[in-house]
């Protein structure tokens, strides 16, 4: 029997249930079109949930903020003072049921324990879970205690919910040290039982630049959009002369000092351009001063890296004991913590046997987040190494941690060692866990050199061409693929289309059925996701170049979950209109289905009859890809590419791609316009395309 809801449960402050929530709600909202979020009881009603506002806000949960929840603590505690323990029960009940029956599955988070005054006699979760006939999710905060006391909280809850009828879905410890981590697992052997250990994350507790302006009522006096996020690990008060603070300063340490003391302020600006010494993440000015206007043109006039400059009312020591008690704090805008801990998540439970558990009725609907979540799970299942030629570039920088902290692939920059590190560290990021390759100066580059020259050679290629090619990234990078030093190669957001697609051709060339490279780009809808392909590569193909490109879009599609059914579009429906352009799609579909004979394909076919059943009806009654067309193949480049950006821009759309199709192995182009979480998806694309060569 498959469960429709969950009740996660913890006992202590600071355990991580919305690190658990977060998580679950990933694997559901990848597999379930609509799911709610439900917190029985809220500390108070006056205050927004900060739980409940992140997991609606992050998940777009369609669903009202004051559905999301049933009753403050103060309300529960006196119903249940004044015995009225059932009634209360009751009231939650039909909350919670009107919610089951409306949406897929109900995702709950109870109340900490610690949070409940002794007036509560027993634990109101199992009770509220057990009437839900919700299976439960336990959370240990494992940080203050040994390794024996875990494992016996861990057998006693286990206990506790069998003795009470209670459905253990899951038992998570958390915020293990390595050595208890360790020394948990042995204990626990034989025993598991759906039990996942999680290590402690410290950078999870670390306070964001968006938590000091927060917590401390922070003005911003210089600061860049991408700052709020960079983390804090300590914080220091200038109160030494400049020659003596250098020394003290750490990596990503919050500097107090006043406004006036501009050696300070210009020593600090001088550390980040210096190799020497550590950055700081933080200026913060007390007294609301503001620096010299001399030094402030100056720091205003650095065009490459700058240090984020917050000002405070309050003075020296009472900012610092203020900063000393701000708590951090999950923003839905803080995607690197974001990834970092569900990069964890999804690395110690068990995805596939959780899907099993809470899959409900297959449906039909696909939004773009639930493809995109399941892009990262299939790039996450079989890790593969992708190369980003275009370390230069802040936004390939930022999706590379992204990238390396959800788990969704190995990552491989190209650049000089030191000195892509002193750029991914100004800007607060952590790569530590990328290869970086210095290209020019690689013991591989002979060896890449040779290798093209030996391709090459009939062609009129020299040795000191190939030498010449070698020193561009994108022909290195390329090779590196081709000789299996990486699995798949992402480039385009500072080289155009030609400058990614010429090496590829070159030195990996397509696959032997097929002798043109294509592209496709996933347009996620609203409940669906279409497969738009040539819209970015093939200016006007004829019949014969037109059927390779289904043909590859048909495979790409279908590689990605996605059961094909091909239109090869037309301004007319099967027999109604004539002329080259008609005739050329009617060609095309007929290579198509003689060499794929198992293919669903139509063409040509108009773009409404493709996708709208009632057009379908009327225009090609019989077929059975009218109306229900997922995979549009366009018949020239002008009309592909206005089309996919005009349901873009019309109906709010997301267009993953282009993604190129055709090639013996996986390069893909970005756009030199792409965003970050753009290069985060076609990554992990990228990963999943090598998984399956």
């Amino acid at each position: 029997m498959k469960i429709k809801s969950l009740y996660i449960s913890a006992q202590e402050k600071g355990a991580g249930i919305l690190f658990v929530s977060m998580g679950m709600m990933e694997i559901l909202k990848r597999n379930l079109h609509r799911v709610a979020f439900f917190r029985p009881i809220t500390l108070s009603k006056d205050t927004v949930d900060g739980d409940i506002e992140f997991i609606l806000q992050r998940y777009d949960i369609d669903m009202k903020y004051e559905d999301a929840y049933g009753f403050d603590i103060e309300y529960v505690e006196n119903m249940i003072a004044s015995n009225r323990s059932n009634e209360l029960i009751n009231q939650l009940i039909s909350k919670f049921k009107k919610l089951e029956n409306e949406y897929d599955f109900v995702l709950c988070e109870g109340i900490r324990r610690s949070f409940l005054t002794t007036t509560i006699n027993y634990d109101l979760n199992i009770k509220i879970a057990q009437n839900f006939g919700s299976s439960v999710i336990n959370i240990i905060n494992a940080r203050n205690s040994t390794a024996t006391e875990v494992y016996e909280d861990v057998l006693m809850e286990r206990d506790n919910l069998k003795s009470e009828s209670c459905d253990c879905f899951a038992t998570i410890v958390n915020r293990l040290g390595d050595g208890k981590y360790e020394e948990l697992e042995k204990k626990l052997q034989g025993s598991r039982e759906n039990t996942y250990l999680f290590k402690e994350l410290s950078e999870l507790d670390l306070l964001t630049v968006q938590d000091v302006i927060e917590g401390v009522d922070a003005k911003a006096v210089l600061i860049g959009e991408k700052d709020h996020t960079r983390v804090i690990r300590g914080i220091k008060v200038a109160a030494l002369s400049l020659d003596n603070f250098l020394d003290h300063i750490e990596e990503d340490d919050l500097v107090i000092v006043p406004a006036d003391r501009s050696d300070i302020i210009l020593g600090l600006f001088g550390a980040l351009y210096s190799k020497n010494y550590p950055n700081i993440s933080a200026i913060v000015f007390p007294f609301d001063m503001t620096a010299h206007k001399n030094v402030k043109k100056l720091i205003e006039g650095l065009d490459s890296f700058n240090i984020p400059v917050l000002s405070v009312a309050t003075d020296t020591y009472e900012t610092g004991k203020k900063l000393s008690q701000v708590n951090a704090k999950l923003r839905v805008t803080s995607e690197r913590k974001i990834s970092l801990a569900l990069g964890l998540f999804h690395a110690n439970v068990d995805i596939e046997l959780i899907e099993k558990k809470i899959a409900a009725s297959k449906t039909k609907i696909t939004t773009p987040m639930m493809f995109e979540y399941k892009l990262f799970e299939q790039a996450r299942v079989n890790k593969k190494r992708i190369v980003l030629p275009e370390s230069m570039d802040e936004r390939i920088l930022r999706a590379a941690e992204i990238t390396l902290r959800r788990g969704v692939a190995d990552v491989i920059l190209l650049g000089n060692e030191e000195k892509l590190t002193q750029n991914y560290l100004r800007l607060g990021l952590d790569l530590s866990e990328a290869t970086i390759i210095d290209y020019l100066n690689s013991e591989l580059m002979e060896e890449f050199i040779e290798e093209f020259y030996e391709k090459r050679k009939e062609k009129g290629l020299t040795r000191e061409a190939a030498r010449d090619a070698m020193g561009h990234l994108n022909y290195f990078a390329t090779m590196m693929v081709q000789l299996g030093y990486a699995d798949g190669m992402v480039s385009g957001a500072i080289h155009s289309t030609g400058e990614t697609i010429r090496p590829a051709l070159q030195i990996i060339k397509t696959k032997p059925d097929i002798s043109v490279v294509s592209s496709v780009f996933f347009m996620c809808l609203k409940t669906e996701v279409l497969v738009y392909g040539d819209c970015a590569v093939n200016q006007d193909p004829d019949a014969k170049t037109l059927a390779q490109i289904a043909i590859s879009s048909t495979r790409t599609a279908e590689a990605f979950g996605i059961d094909a059914k091909v239109a090869m579009l037309s301004y007319s429906t099967g027999e109604s209109g004539s002329g080259a352009e008609v005739e050329k799609v009617r060609e095309a579909t007929k290579i198509v289905q003689s060499k794929h004979s198992d293919f669903l394909i139509e063409g040509p076919i108009q773009y409404d009859a493709a996708v709208n059943k009632n057009v379908a009806r009327t225009k090609l009654p019989d077929s059975k890809v009218a109306g229900e067309a997922n995979v549009l193949i366009f018949p020239d480049l002008n009309t592909g590419n206005n089309t996919y950006k005009a349901v873009q821009r019309s109906s709010g759309a997301v267009a993953i791609g282009p993604i190129l199709q055709g090639l013996n192995k996986p390069i893909n182009d970005l756009s030199r316009g792409c965003l970050v979480t753009d290069i985060v998806n076609t990554i992990a694309i990228t990963a999943i395309q090598a998984g399956q060569e």
